[in-house]
């Protein structure tokens, strides 16, 4: 892939987002910044820079006029209140909009100044590194229904909200949950009551990624482990509560993720009279507890 960051002066965000991004990337892309009307590498950005180790003092300024557009493939402005450059070409586009660092005021102290331009790199730095796990990111399952598990203390009045916020009646309820479907938006959303009582496979809070079938599931199981995802438990078949293959994940925060499929008719025919588990992979020992 290869980036592009715009400003205006070529100087200050562009140059430290052109910086931290070489770092963040590697050669996993190409990197560069240009601007409408470039002067030189602001030498504040240069100090602020080098205290987190990354050396711009041998970056350029560039004339977005310099620009090759047909090698971009994703172009970056980071202007705030000024009009920002236009690159031409059919390229992906996003905005960071960072305040200008740099300032002509003189009543500015130096610790001032340099506080201005750590608050700009620091915010550049949290967008390249987001922005760093997504430019070769592996593809994932191919969804087809998403669901979510929210806990509420008063029902009838969670009931009530969603029902307007989504714009249709829940498709069923109990006095501890309500299951709200949008089919025109893939999703399956399920209110449960947080009454103290100990979860279980009808009231776990948690997301879910709804696929085709079982070998939707295990090929979920397969990318989730290239990926490096944690993988809660592997493959299985259940049938205790709603039949499913169903795969658990958890997120970098410990929200757990459903991966599932719902059960065939002559899959449900299976059906062993215990109704224990059946693993759809090898070796799935280790996830037992």
């Amino acid at each position: 892939m290869n980036v592009l960051f715009l400003c205006v002066a070529n100087s200050a965000r562009s140059q430290m987002a052109e910086g931290l991004a070489r770092a963040v990337f590697g050669d996993r892309a190409i990197v560069s910044s240009a601007g409408s009307a470039p002067s030189q590498v602001n030498p504040v950005a240069i100090e602020v820079m080098a205290e987190v180790g990354i050396y711009i003092s041998s970056q350029q300024s560039t004339s977005v006029s310099e620009i090759d557009t047909r090698s971009i493939d994703l172009v970056i402005t980071l202007c705030d209140e000024e009009v920002c450059p236009v690159l031409p070409g059919n390229v992906q586009r996003l905005h960071w909009p960072i305040a200008d660092p740099a300032s002509n005021d003189s009543s500015l102290t130096d610790d001032e100044l340099l506080g201005r331009f750590r608050t700009a790199r620091d915010q550049i730095k949290a967008r390249v590194d987001i922005l760093g796990g997504l430019i070769d990111v592996s593809e994932g399952p191919a969804s087809e229904e998403f669901h979510t598990s929210l806990r509420v203390n008063d029902l009838a009045e969670s009931v009530k909200f969603y029902a307007w916020l989504l714009n249709t009646w829940p498709k069923e309820w109990t006095h501890r949950y309500a299951i709200f479907i949008r089919s025109n938006l893939g999703l399956n959303f399920v209110l449960m009551v947080a009454d103290g009582k100990q979860l279980h496979q009808d009231t776990l809070y948690h997301l879910g990624i709804g696929v085709n079938d079982k070998g939707a599931v295990i090929d979920a199981y397969n990318r989730a482990r290239t990926f490096g995802a944690h993988i809660e438990k592997p493959p299985r078949t259940t049938w205790k509560g709603t039949p499913l293959h169903e795969l658990w994940l958890k997120d970098p925060d410990g929200t757990l993720i459903e991966i599932y499929a719902r059960l065939t008719e002559a899959e449900m025919s299976d059906k062993p009279a215990d109704q224990n588990p059946a693993y759809l992979v090898a070796e799935p020992e280790k996830f037992l507890i």
